[in-house]
């Protein structure tokens, strides 16, 4: 059953064992980023992940990337980058009833991803980090609320986010907060997550990305 809050907590895994992983613990919302691997593979994670999701109520299973298996997987969510929204098939995405989450990075990112009419943006990296190597300057903790403002639709804000980050990210306005490094590279990263439950817990609930 969804936990009051759960749904703003957002992790990025990289491997579907994480999926299977960290459902248990109360996470209910959760993307898939698989990078380096074959298309059969990533389309067998794909598969895996989605199996485990069905046995949680109210989980949203995002799939990074991978659109055309994210459309003959069955799933119902997508995130894609502004590159990757531009050379998707748009109509075969909105055909198959997928609801779609959209990176942002700028002025005209946002602007590029509104016209999308995505379900939800993504706001990043709001500090440094050190994840990738990012053309991007951090956003900082003001650009949340312009983000706010002017997208209409829940607001995920993402990269060198830590725990002891989150209350002021949250109070800047953002709905959800993804994240990568500060679980998936923690000493304890089961502890870690029931940590990032607990504020969410404590915190206002936040809405599902799907409002």
């Amino acid at each position: 059953m969804k936990t009051a809050g759960s749904h703003g907590f957002y992790p990025v895994v990289d491997d579907v064992r994480w999926v299977r992983r960290f459902l248990p613990l109360g996470v209910r919302t959760i993307q898939l980023r698989i990078k380096g691997q074959s298309q059969m593979e990533a389309r067998r994670q794909i598969h895996e992940a989605l199996v485990i999701a069905a046995d949680y109520d109210d989980c949203q299973m995002i799939v990074n990337d991978y659109w055309r298996e994210t459309i003959q997987e069955g799933a119902t969510w997508l995130h894609l980058g502004q590159e990757d929204w531009a050379g998707a098939d748009r109509a075969a995405i909105r055909a198959a009833g997928i609801k779609l989450g959209i990176s942002t990075h700028s002025s005209e990112e946002l602007a590029n991803a509104l016209d999308a009419r995505p379900d939800y943006v993504a706001l990043g990296p709001i500090y440094e980090t050190t994840l990738k190597k990012m053309p991007w300057s951090p956003q900082g903790l003001d650009r949340i609320g312009e983000w706010k403002a002017h997208c209409g639709v829940p607001l995920v804000a993402i990269g060198g986010i830590t725990l002891e980050r989150a209350p002021a990210v949250l109070a800047a306005g953002a709905d959800s907060i993804a994240v990568v490094s500060d679980v998936l590279r923690a000493p304890d990263p089961d502890g870690r997550v029931r940590a990032w439950l607990d504020l969410f817990r404590e915190a206002t609930p936040r809405a599902s990305l799907s409002k």
